[in-house]
């Protein structure tokens, strides 16, 4: 049996994103049998492998044969020098299923349905603590965002990839498998296939358990984000140093992550470190703070602090 819907109820047309695989297959088996006429669905041919074109031919099937209305996106997902292919992959998904729906159907849809599921959690969790990640980091994926101006759902977060699996061999609907999942080149594919399953031998039910965590983790970060607001309303935005410089170190920290991940930046602790120093040294009219942060620099200008991309 397939999972509940969590967290959303659709009334107007919505997409789901379909990459052919288990997961991904039966949501949009299960969209359509929920909300019949409603659905959409997207594919993103990322060119990377062979099992591309059998991945899009299982798409375009399954929609022709459940009456669903697709759109198919190539997308160039090579990893650019120094940076992760699964980073630049993930990076160059996303960005194709805005265009993907910005591009179909008079860029009316904006609800999109994404399958990843508790096992993915769990995997996003220990690559988190794998990075020593703070809790953003932890929260891992939420049940609902937005992204480049969609609204993404997990519905799923809380089902196993093993009942979806159960629940397509039940009812004889087919998938792709992709052949990428059993390289062990890619470090989410060794926590999946030896991490893990180690840790299930120690600690039952060890995945419901790291989703669990990622849950208190968002709602201990929503909380800091609620406080990161009320300091804004004194410090201003962009912060005012002198403002600032009123609040404990930790709640500047706080505040700062917050207004760098409103530009679509964040620092690593040692850049953070590095900027709570120059804030605090930071007593005369002339002293200046210059700083590299994520892909950006933070300077000062006047009585504020600026961010340049």
């Amino acid at each position: 049996m397939l999972p509940e819907f969590e967290g959303w109820q659709p009334d107007k047309p919505f997409a789901v994103a379909v990459s052919g695989g288990a997961d991904s297959t039966a949501l949009l088996w299960a969209g359509v049998k929920r909300w019949p006429g409603l659905v959409h669905a997207v594919h993103i041919n990322h060119g990377l492998q062979a099992a591309a074109s059998d991945f899009e031919w299982h798409v375009r099937h399954l929609c022709q044969r459940w009456k669903v209305p697709l759109m198919v996106h190539a997308v160039q997902a090579r990893a650019a020098s120094g940076e992760s292919p699964e980073d630049a992959a993930r990076r160059a998904r996303y960005l194709g299923l805005a265009q993907a729906l910005g591009n179909a159907w008079n860029g009316q849809i904006k609800d999109l349905m994404l399958a990843q599921h508790a096992d993915d959690q769990a995997e996003t969790v220990l690559l988190a603590l794998s990075r020593g990640a703070g809790l953003p980091g932890l929260a891992a994926m939420p049940l609902q965002t937005l992204r480049h101006g969609l609204r993404l759902h997990r519905p799923w977060l809380q089902a196993s990839g093993l009942q979806l699996r159960l629940a397509l061999r039940q009812h004889g609907i087919p998938w792709v498998e992709d052949p990428t999942n059993a390289n062990l080149a890619f470090t989410r594919n060794r926590i999946r296939s030896q991490v893990l399953p180690q840790l299930e031998q120690a600690f039952t039910g060890i995945r419901a358990t790291l989703a669990r965590t990622a849950s208190h983790a968002a709602q201990a970060q929503q909380l800091l984000n609620q406080l990161a607001e009320l300091d804004a309303l004194q410090v201003e935005m962009p912060p005012k140093l002198a403002s600032l410089q009123q609040l404990p170190a930790n709640r500047q920290a706080n505040l700062l992550r917050y207004w760098l991940a409103s530009q679509g930046s964040q620092a690593s602790a040692a850049q953070m470190n590095e900027l709570l120093r120059q804030i605090h040294a930071c007593t005369s009219r002339g002293h200046q703070i210059s700083i590299k942060v994520g892909s950006g620099q933070i300077c000062r200008e006047g009585a504020r602090l600026a961010w340049y991309n």
